[in-house]
């Protein structure tokens, strides 16, 4: 019988150093949320270095590594010698010209049980993310790993209701978001608490309509390397969110932390048998959907 119950870890963290060390950091952080009984370990989006695309700097990319080179051989390793499922999201160069914002999902014998290229791209103040990366092309996935069966996304990405809800009809008991966003010190005040809120919302929101467990980490920390600007404050607050949107777990705004749940797949079926909105979904009136403006 597949295993109804398993634990889930985020892994909140300040990356805001070189690749060598961020990497020694989110080794030694894996094998602590493992030795507190995860089993499925999350890290922030492009875990090994600060986040560059405050600009566009193709000095910048020389950040990014080729498939199944320094992030995979490293964490490969790790998954094999804890026996977990680690998500990896790293800054990949599929050829000269071509970058990702992707994730490896390693699973608990050290093989690649998938990868995740992030499919919704910003472009905002200091968020310059299209000068950087090609949207994926790999579509969203639910993965099969010896813990469960999971789905990945990545970042803007959680703003879809259409990426959730595709990559919970292929399957995935969880959704994992990892993160990299925080406030605008200037604007913080003004508008940061419902930014804040409007991030964590629309993932609960996704948790609810689609009966799943929903899982996000974010890194922390002022980032602020480019003269003349004010960086970004990242705010943690990483969380887990159980099927019907309830907090399992919260971390802070400003501190590394652990998070860990149990996914109970027990209680995701039976919230879908009392919420039964997969059987109610009208499939034959959607097709608008598709369209950019519905004029």
């Amino acid at each position: 019988m597949p295993k109804r119950k398993y634990k889930i870890a985020v892994v909140q963290l300040n990356l805001n150093d070189v690749a060598e060390n961020n990497l020694k950091k989110c080794i030694s952080w894996v094998k602590d949320a493992a030795s507190k009984g995860a089993e499925i370990i999350l890290l922030p989006e492009l875990y090994s270095s600060h986040y560059f695309c405050q600009s566009e700097d193709v000095a910048n990319f020389a950040l990014a590594e080729p498939l199944y080179s320094t992030s995979f051989i490293a964490f490969s390793e790790l998954a094999k010698q804890l026996g977990v499922v680690i998500i990896v999201p790293f800054f990949e160069k599929r050829m000269a010209g071509i970058y990702h914002n992707s994730a490896y999902i390693i699973d608990t014998d050290g093989t690649e049980a998938g990868l995740y290229r992030k499919m919704h791209i910003p472009d905002d103040p200091h968020f310059y993310e299209k000068f950087y990366f090609t949207p994926g092309d790999l579509g969203f996935q639910a993965i099969e790993t010896k813990k469960g069966k999971i789905g990945t996304l990545i970042c803007w990405d959680q703003w879809y209701p259409e990426a959730a809800r595709i990559t919970a009809l292929k399957g995935a008991e969880v959704l994992f978001y990892p993160t990299a966003i925080g406030w605008h010190p200037k604007e913080k005040d003004q508008y940061g608490e419902n930014q804040y809120g409007a991030w964590m919302n629309v993932m609960k929101g996704h948790a609810v309509a689609n009966g799943v467990f929903v899982a996000a980490a974010n890194r922390i920390g002022l980032e602020q390397y480019i003269d003349g600007t004010d960086g970004i404050q990242f705010w943690g607050a990483s969380f887990i969110a159980g099927p019907q949107g309830e907090i399992l777990a919260q971390a802070s705004h400003d501190q590394e932390e652990i998070l860990i749940a149990e996914v109970d797949l027990d209680l995701q079926e039976n919230v879908r048998q009392n919420w039964p909105f997969f059987r109610d979904r009208r499939i034959d009136a959607f097709g608008d959907i598709t369209k950019r403006a519905i004029d």
